[in-house]
């Protein structure tokens, strides 16, 4: 099987796999014409890899346009899971809609900036003053209910299965649970009404890659959002469940390799 990936760093740990640099990608056209499987492209790289060059990529396409910002994620979320997602609003920012979502969203509310990770771009609104500061900050109003919950769950996804799962305790500063923020790792037991939800998610949606952060209120799992690229830092032999999920899902799914020609235009 010839593998080549453009993501070093995820790929350091994977048996025979060729790296190269996305920027030389046009170095390398007949090696990617003969490639079996392209791990990890960057997002500008798709249209030529897929539609173009017809290659099978990991993560899967719908991994990466689903995932590409919470504004796409947010509304297939909304239409597949509605249940199951926080209650959120999602408009342009203009000053009537950001009178009308301060009017209608019950405080504390969340808000984010799409495109933002990490725990980064995320803030609790408590008060008008904090909702001008955020408007000034965002190109598009996304508010999102609040839920009461002191940690959440990150449950990974590899290929059609999940390989790990783990609570992330709130930080010390309240509010945050994402490990780049100071929040805490502690594996236990996770709820079977979240790897449900999480394995239905993927599989209805084709996402073969991804962290995925559920909220428990009781016993409803929330599914908050998924990273298409999540950290590994705080858990052991994360990344080694991760490269062997995604080794033996690539066996399990090689097609036939597609050989195309170049033609002047």
């Amino acid at each position: 099987m010839k593998i080549i990936s453009f993501d070093a760093l995820r790929s350091l740990h994977l048996p025979n796999v060729h790296y190269i640099k996305p920027e030389n990608m046009y170095a390398h056209l007949d090696a990617i014409r003969a490639a079996d499987w392209i791990l990890f492209p960057e997002y500008w790289q798709l249209n030529a890899l897929v539609h173009g060059l017809k290659k099978q990529i990991f993560p899967s396409l719908s991994s990466y346009m689903i995932g590409h910002d919470k504004i796409e994620m947010t509304r297939t979320f909304m239409a597949i899971i509605p249940m199951n997602h926080p209650y959120t609003e999602i408009v342009s920012n203009t000053p009537y809609e950001a009178d009308r979502i301060w009017d209608i969203m019950p405080t504390p509310f969340v808000a984010k900036i799409p495109r933002s990770s990490m725990g980064n771009g995320v803030f609790l609104i408590d008060n008008p003053i904090q909702w001008r500061e955020y408007t000034e900050k965002s190109s598009v109003i996304y508010a999102q209910e609040y839920l009461p919950i002191d940690r959440d769950l990150r449950i990974v996804w590899v290929g059609n299965k999940v390989v790990a799962g783990y609570w992330r305790l709130q930080a010390e500063q309240g509010f945050y649970n994402n490990i780049s923020q100071g929040g805490k790792v502690e594996v236990a037991l996770i709820p079977k009404e979240a790897l449900e939800l999480v394995e239905y998610v993927a599989s209805t949606l084709g996402i073969d890659h991804g962290g995925f952060d559920v909220a428990m209120v009781g016993a409803t799992p929330y599914l908050i959002e998924y990273n298409r690229m999540f950290g590994n830092q705080g858990v052991k032999d994360l990344q080694k469940s991760v490269d062997t999920g995604i080794m033996e899902y690539l066996h399990s799914n090689i097609l036939p390799t597609v050989i195309t020609t170049d033609q002047a235009v």
